[in-house]
């Protein structure tokens, strides 16, 4: 260590590059955990931009109606089966902002099937911040003021209309807000099973972890699709859309429950002969507050990612009961409702934007799956 003219301190010793990757080394082992978690997950590309839509997903649910052009059941029954059409700007080379041309229906007696006439010499700007047919927002606050609207004379039907003459584009909005949250409280209810039952198996052993071992392997033995069919036919018809909607979400809940409770139970085998478990067993600690406070903190990282793991099949689940006609039912609307209406392929084969809805249900689980990758490689920082 040598001193400078102005009293600084330099040090002559010379420069080790393996001291100073050491250096970082121990400053990553001195990092909070979650940091280097997020450090690991951000490299993810496919990850990292699955969690920002997902979370823009989330985000959009209380603003559906808002976003959403028309109301979900709103019908004009001049434009049955109407294509997408597009929001232009330019009309014959002059820039005049946001517009649409208007259409009429033409009815096809020769292929049996409606054709629509668009007359290219009047565009129609579309209004912004509008009134329009009153609507719930956030599903508390009665309104009428909508992103945009479709000015009178025309329609902005931009992903067609389905038989009912309904726009696809706000039914799928409005359907998200069902479709993304059953898996919300499908996980929540799983959780709520799969954690309780398998921790108590864990810790405790013995006869109650032979009884919990016993009726998990007679649920995974039964038949799973089956099995949905009868729970969701035993839901009587008369009960309203969000009864219907709560007790799906219970439904797929309960049935997913097995395999999380499996999972906690293997993990809490190992715990619980770790030291630090028996050392606050000897200091008096309650069996739940060990398992609170020392064994399920070493675990939420494998069950966030089976959370991002679990909620698409649920998702999935959700649209399959509903797409056979036993889930929600109309006029609920959710991704799987709307399948079921699109479910004749004749209609498909003419009309081919009605099976739109489709395409949301891919694009949310390929993102669930890919954040899930994505987390599943990250919680652990200190694998290379």
């Amino acid at each position: 260590m040598s001193r400078l003219p102005d009293g600084r301190y330099v040090d002559d010793a010379p420069y080790d590059p393996d001291e100073n990757i050491n250096r970082i080394e121990r400053a990553d082992m001195d990092a909070p955990n979650w940091l280097l978690v997020w450090r690991k997950f951000r490299q993810h590309r496919l990850g990292l931009i699955s969690g920002l839509f997902l979370l823009l997903s989330y985000l959009m649910l209380p603003f559906a109606g808002f976003i959403a052009p028309y109301t979900a059941n709103e019908r004009n029954a001049d434009h049955l089966y109407a294509p997408p059409e597009m929001v232009r700007l330019f009309h014959e080379g002059e820039f005049i902002g946001p517009f649409v041309y208007p259409r009429r229906a033409i009815a096809d007696l020769d292929d049996y099937r409606w054709r629509y006439e668009t007359d290219t010499s009047r565009p129609m700007r579309l209004k912004f911040f509008c009134n329009a047919s009153e609507y719930r927002l956030a599903g508390l606050i009665r309104t009428e003021r909508r992103l945009f609207c479709a000015p009178e004379g025309a329609t902005v039907f931009l992903w067609g209309s389905d038989r009912l003459g309904r726009d696809v584009f706000s039914r799928i909005l409005y359907g998200a807000q069902l479709s993304l949250t059953v898996g919300l409280i499908g996980i929540t209810v799983s959780f709520v099973l799969g954690i309780g039952f398998g921790s108590v198996a864990g810790y405790f052993g013995g006869r109650i972890d032979w009884v919990i071992q016993r009726a998990i392997e007679i649920l995974r033995s039964l038949p799973e699709l089956p099995l949905w069919l009868a729970l969701s036919a035993a839901v009587p018809s008369n009960w309203g859309p969000v009864a219907v909607f709560f007790i799906i979400s219970v439904i797929l809940g309960i049935l997913d429950w097995p395999g999380l409770a499996r999972a906690v139970r293997a993990k809490f085998l190992s715990l619980r002969e770790e030291e630090y478990v028996r050392a606050a067993e000897m200091m008096g600690a309650s069996s739940g507050r060990v398992i609170r406070r020392h064994l399920l903190p070493n675990f939420v990282s494998h069950l966030i990612a089976s959370a991002t793991l679990s909620i698409p099949a649920m998702i999935l689940g959700e649209t399959a009961l509903s797409f056979l006609g036993l889930g929600l039912r109309a006029p609920a609307v959710s991704w799987g409702v709307m399948l079921n209406d699109a479910q004749n392929l004749a209609s498909i084969e003419i009309y081919p934007w009605t099976a739109i809805p489709m395409l949301p249900i891919i694009v949310v689980v390929l993102a669930f799956n890919f954040l899930g990758d994505g987390l599943r490689d990250s919680l652990d920082p200190y694998e290379n």
